[in-house]
């Protein structure tokens, strides 16, 4: 049996489905819902976990958004003087299309493609699907944009009232195909956010790359096979996995954070991994290869490699150059330089980073700083690699990054003194 705090998270998108599918209302239904969810959290622990919790919470939300609108009615009522608005009965009661579904029903993916709505810039997309489908307080989503909550409580608010306003049915839409690009968008920035925190006290927030792997999984049940973009799905998905299965050595028993070339890949997700590059093998000749598969393709050549040594880097790069053709990110020019470096050397991947720190679009990451200095220190720059490393560690937002760079730096430190003759003692 799941925790209660666990299953609530699972269930807060079905039951805030299938009310929004019975009523409407997506903005009050999604604050009756929150208040079904905090009602079970009050009494499950202490009266136990309902035979059927979905049911419960859909009836105990469904009666809170009954309340909530029938005090909408009487407001409006007293601010109306000649009262002429009335709230029809039937917004009251399910109205008789949407019984169509099951009670039993998951419209999570309806959703999904409800907060993606064309009508939202890509924030609120993200914002609305991590507040509605992935079920995270304002507060969390703030720290995750790195926003004052206040900021985050209106963003939201206005993409809930964008989709009240677009009058979109609860059903899946007609543009499913226009918008599923923005879908995956989504979900690949909402694992990401997942497996590496952008801040905050530890390096994984595993609910969020664990909600990410099972909306995915959705999306690439629903898709036909011959749909054009069935193989960018799968090709998310096996990239979630083959990232995701490596989650478990990243960290040490402290929490800190291992790097790749040190973790134990005896410790790495097998199942994950021999899933995730089915997957792509399958995807990867199926007509046009998109920047999903390239990656995907990128993460199973290092979770094939048996250690890092025998990583087959002029391969990534090769991939790198490919999916490079496909996008202008700054990010995957960064990691293109860091596989040029592995093959060919630390001088020639340097020269690449000059032209990512030129570029611009990651002036305030901390990460083109560790890569820097990471390959000074290959390189036998340590002074430069020490300064590197301190600045990239001011940068860093996640704390786990931080005590890294730090102490990288630090161990240069102890390495240049060590080698002076006065301490080595010559």
């Amino acid at each position: 049996m799941p925790r209660t705090e666990d299953l609530l998270r699972e269930l807060a998108p079905q039951v805030l489905g299938a009310v929004v599918r019975r009523y409407g209302h997506f903005d009050t239904a999604e604050d009756a819902t929150q208040e079904a969810l905090l009602a079970a959290a009050t009494q499950w622990p202490r009266d136990g976990v309902p035979d059927n919790p979905r049911g419960w919470l859909v009836t105990v939300a469904s009666r809170r958004l009954t309340d909530l609108l029938r005090a909408e009615q009487a407001r409006r009522r007293r601010e109306d003087t000649v009262a002429r608005w009335e709230l029809p009965a039937e917004r009251l009661a399910p109205p008789a299309d949407r019984e169509s579904a099951p009670a039993d029903a998951d419209d999570t993916l309806i959703l999904l493609f409800l907060c993606c709505h064309p009508s939202l810039s890509p924030a609120s997309q993200i914002a609305l699907t991590l507040r509605a489908v992935a079920g995270l307080t304002t507060a969390e989503i703030a720290r995750a944009f790195l926003v004052p909550e206040a900021t985050m409580t209106r963003r939201v608010t206005r993409a809930k009232q964008a989709i009240r306003d677009s009058g979109s049915a609860f059903a899946m839409p007609a543009d499913r195909a226009s918008r599923l690009g923005a879908v995956l968008h989504v979900l690949y920035l909402v694992f990401n956010e997942g497996y590496a925190a952008t801040s905050g006290p530890d390096l994984h927030r595993v609910e969020l790359s664990a909600e990410a792997i099972r909306l995915t999984r959705l999306v690439h049940r629903a898709l036909p096979e011959d749909d054009p973009l069935a193989g960018e799905v799968a090709g998310l998905l096996a990239l979630m996995l083959l990232t995701d299965a490596r989650r478990p050595a990243r960290t040490g028993p402290g929490g800190e954070l291992v790097p790749m070339a040190e973790q134990d890949r005896g410790r790495w997700d097998a199942g994950a991994i021999a899933e995730g590059i089915a997957l792509i093998t399958a995807a990867l000749p199926r007509g046009t290869t998109g920047p999903y598969q390239l990656q995907a393709a990128i993460a199973a050549v290092h979770d094939e490699a048996p250690s890092a040594e025998e990583t087959d880097w002029r391969q990534i790069v090769a991939l790198y150059e490919l999916l490079m053709r496909l996008t202008d990110s700054p990010v995957v020019a960064l990691n293109h330089a860091v596989a040029v470096a592995m093959a060919r050397g630390p001088e020639e991947g340097l020269a690449l980073l000059d032209r990512v720190d030129e570029d611009g679009g990651l002036a305030a990451d901390h990460r083109p700083l560790a890569v820097r200095a990471h390959l000074l220190e290959r390189s036998g720059d340590l002074e430069g690699a020490h300064r590197a490393y301190l600045v990239a560690a001011e940068r860093a937002m996640s704390l786990p990054q931080r005590r890294y760079l730090n102490g990288r730096a630090t161990r240069l430190t102890t390495e240049k003194g060590s080698a002076r003759p006065d301490s080595a003692g010559v």
